[in-house]
């Protein structure tokens, strides 16, 4: 492509070059035999019939023509010579030019003017001599290989530059396809200085982070999933292999009703992996929300509320809800005592702090809290009735937000701080994420 769009302006530009080259030249040649003509004319007016005129070097070629095509006047250099040509000036015009070349390889402009006007008036001819150059065509030959080698070291150097340039490209291909499903931990190698091919690996690396997330989170979501689901589905098949094998001894109904709360709890665990796996996927709509009302749905009668209105995200309602429903929940379960909700604006995040007046949380394990199936001896048991997801779903919505959670200090019980952005008036309402 660089070397067509380079063939066709050289080409124009070699056109053009040559025309006004010769353009020039023709012009200057006949300026020069147009000077030395007039200037016998104006001899011959004024009576100077002489045989022999004064050669002109700019115009050595000079015959003076009467009315029956005699040559009275000649420069040395045509003396016995018949005319130069039998083309007389139209009878309107004085003088007229044309370019001529003779057998003998020069060429000139030939310049033709009336001595008078009247139609029998003597005919001066002039022939300025034309450059070899422009009269063999060797200017035109000339001007056609300086634009051919000109388009030949530009399709030379589009090719090696542009090689140059795609070698990194190549060398980039072939570490990218030595990276592996199973091995995504390798990243290719960024080179310096902020051009496209920079650009590109940056672009690649990032996905690569991605995808090693993405892989990460199907494998602890399959190791999470045989982990937590594999007790109550031993038990199941314990109570109804027993019932099977002692049918005399089994009260059905109470096999039934063991069986049941196992399904619900391997119920609340499948849909709360789910829920995990959905988070940040994109798959639910965005929307406008009013923070202060969510919280009011969320909160039951027994908690003390104080809310800042006005505050406005931007999300998943449903995830949302979720999130501060498990903090709720969880504040309901395992704290006691007042729990307090709080939502205020900090700078330009929505602040939202739950706290209770239970046994609190050790600060060894407050980041250990938001890990799945995680529970802490002495509250977090399955005999709570938790699956131990409720908190890693709410990490994980405020992360998908664009937020954060943490457990901070508190003088007593858990203190649990939400920070979200809030809804700025550019975003779209009606955005996915």
């Amino acid at each position: 492509m660089a070397t067509i769009v380079a063939a066709v302006l050289l080409c124009a530009l070699g056109v053009t070059a040559a025309w006004l080259f010769r353009k020039v030249t023709y012009e200057q040649a006949e300026e020069r035999a147009a000077t030395a003509a007039a200037r016998v004319a104006d001899a011959v007016r004024a009576g100077d019939r002489g045989p022999e005129i004064r050669a002109d070097p700019e115009a050595p070629i000079i015959q003076v023509v009467d009315a029956d095509k005699r040559v009275f006047m000649y420069t040395s250099s045509v003396k016995g010579l018949p005319p130069l040509t039998t083309r007389r000036p139209p009878p309107d015009r004085r003088m007229t030019a044309f370019q001529e070349c003779f057998p003998t390889g020069n060429c000139y402009t030939v310049q033709l003017i009336r001595v008078d006007g009247t139609a029998d008036s003597p005919v001066v001819v002039a022939a300025s001599p034309l450059p070899r150059l422009v009269a063999s065509g060797m200017g035109d030959l000339f001007n056609v290989l300086v634009v051919g080698t000109a388009i030949g070291l530009v399709a030379v150097m589009s090719w090696v530059a542009i090689g140059r340039a795609l070698r990194p490209v190549a060398e980039l291909r072939s570490r990218y396809e030595e990276i592996t499903a199973g091995d995504l931990s390798r990243r290719l190698p960024e080179p310096q200085g902020e051009d496209e091919i920079s650009g590109l690996v940056r672009t690649v690396n990032r996905a690569l982070d991605q995808m090693e997330q993405a892989l990460e989170r199907q494998r602890q979501f399959a190791s999470d999933a045989s982990h937590e689901l594999r007790t109550p589905i031993a038990g199941l098949r314990a109570n109804l292999e027993d019932a099977l094998l002692h049918p005399d001894d089994t009260d059905f109904r109470e096999v039934a009703e063991a069986s049941l709360r196992a399904t619900d709890r391997l119920e609340l665990v499948v849909n709360d992996l789910l829920l995990l796996a959905r988070v940040g996927s994109g798959r639910e709509s965005s929307e406008d929300i009013d923070l202060g009302a969510l919280l009011r749905d969320e909160a039951k009668p027994d908690v003390k509320t104080e809310i800042e209105p006005g505050l406005r995200v931007h999300g998943a309602r449903a995830q949302l809800s979720r999130l501060f429903a498990n903090l709720l929940d969880n504040a309901h379960r395992y704290g006691g005592g007042e729990i307090r909700l709080m939502a205020r604006q900090d700078g330009g995040r929505a602040l939202v702090v739950i706290t209770d007046e239970g046994p609190g949380i050790p600060d060894a394990d407050r980041e250990r809290i938001f890990g799945r199936f995680t529970r802490l001896d002495t509250a977090r048991s399955r005999g709570a009735g938790g699956t131990g997801l409720g908190l890693a779903i709410a990490r994980e919505v405020a992360l998908a937000h664009g937020g954060s959670l943490h457990a901070e200090d508190s003088p007593k019980g858990a203190r649990f701080v939400v920070r979200l952005p809030l809804q700025t008036a550019d975003q779209e309402p009606t955005a996915n994420r």
